[in-house]
């Protein structure tokens, strides 16, 4: 397998974590204000999955170039 499908399939995985952690933080935000403590933890959940997604398509991108 190449590097560029590795990072692709790479990708694809993170993609489905950011969705999922996206998923978690809305349904917190309609159950508001019950559950409000989880707020940080699920934000940084969501934050850490996107901050990953990010990096790995600027990493897709440069090798394709």
């Amino acid at each position: 397998m190449s590097d560029i499908e590795t990072l692709k399939a790479e990708l694809k995985k993170l993609s489905a974590r950011a969705t999922s952690a996206k998923m978690d933080l809305h349904d917190l935000s309609e159950e508001l204000p019950k559950d409000w403590e989880k707020i940080p933890e699920v934000a940084a959940k969501t934050f850490e999955a996107f901050t990953a997604l990010a990096a790995k398509k600027a990493e897709l991108k440069k090798l394709e170039s």
